[in-house]
């Protein structure tokens, strides 16, 4: 076959599935942790999440997307305009086509039940240990901890 027949084809498979995937106008959230679950398949406006790869915000028909959340914010704002913060340890978020997200976290609390003074004093911890791990497995896991109590003290504040 030649490079233009097989273009032609591609296109015009590309042009079938486009027709044929089912965006929703509305976007259901499932937010859960092993601690509590926050939405399920709640119909909410947005959703900002950090991810390793950037943190970015999801809307009805976003396209279909797995990321990996890193210690950070998630906010949601409900259809109401009404705006929720929650810190999230780690965790994964999937955007589905039908514009359902599901948002499952390692651990989640609402960034308002945090106390900034508490998060400071695990921040000066883990910073401790850090300083005095003898051995990579110890450096590492103390690293991932200052990450995350970081991120909880800039959620907090």
């Amino acid at each position: 076959m030649s490079f233009v027949k097989n273009a032609r084809l591609l296109a015009a498979r590309g042009a079938r599935l486009a027709q044929n995937r089912s965006y929703s106008d509305e976007m259901k959230l499932t937010f859960a942790a092993a601690n509590k679950t926050f939405y399920d398949a709640a119909v909410v406006r947005q959703i900002d999440v950090p991810s390793f790869s950037g943190s970015f915000g999801i809307l009805a028909k976003h396209v279909p997307t797995l990321a990996v959340l890193k210690p950070g914010v998630v906010q949601v704002v409900e259809n109401d305009g009404k705006q929720l913060k929650f810190f999230v340890s780690s965790g994964s978020v999937t955007v589905n086509d039908d514009s359902s997200v599901q948002v499952l976290a390692e651990e989640a609390h609402n960034v308002e039940d945090i106390d900034v003074n508490e998060a400071r004093q695990l921040l000066a911890k883990y910073q401790s240990q850090l300083s005095s791990a003898g051995d990579d497995k110890a450096k590492a896991e103390a690293a991932i901890a200052v990450e995350v109590a970081e991120a909880l003290v800039k959620a907090a504040e």
